[in-house]
């Protein structure tokens, strides 16, 4: 199967999953798992907009980003409003692609095996309340047709 009838695949599966469930921790743990099943990808999961228990909230008035459900290897518990690449995509609202990741200023290193990574932002009511971020071991890996059915799915989330 090709990526793209990978994702179609998936969406169904995933909607299945998620449509009954209101807790969001719940469905984002769900599709933390789908994605990283059905792709095989390095790391992939949420970190949340988090405002309690921050002591400096960022010019935006906003908090941070904190660790969420994720499959993979270990990771950073904390991302600043605006660093690397999933602050950016929190900070712009929108979906950062990023080939090379050593090339990305800023590029959080959680862990020196990724080589490329996508975040997408998962809004609701306007807001970002999370991103959904996937890297990968392999340099260029994600592309227009992730961007495209990742987003579909992020939406799916609120």
């Amino acid at each position: 199967m090709n990526k793209i009838e990978t994702y179609q695949s998936l969406l169904p599966q995933i909607e299945s999953l998620i449509s009954g469930e209101s807790d969001p921790i719940a469905n984002m743990a769900n599709v933390a798992a789908a994605l990283h099943e059905a792709f095989g990808f390095w790391w992939t999961g949420f970190y949340r907009v988090r405002s309690e228990g921050v002591e400096e909230v960022s010019r935006a008035g906003i908090g941070e980003l904190v660790l969420g459900p994720f499959q993979g290897p270990i990771a950073c518990t904390r991302i600043p409003y605006g660093k690397g690449v999933c602050g950016t995509a929190w900070q712009r609202a929108e979906t950062v692609i990023v080939p090379n990741v050593h090339d990305f200023p800023g590029h959080i290193a959680c862990s020196s095996a990724s080589n490329s990574e996508i975040v997408i932002p998962v809004i609701r009511n306007n807001q970002v309340i999370a991103v959904l971020d996937i890297d990968s071991t392999d340099f260029n890996t994600f592309d227009e047709t992730d961007q495209f059915y990742l987003e579909q799915i992020a939406k799916m989330l609120k």
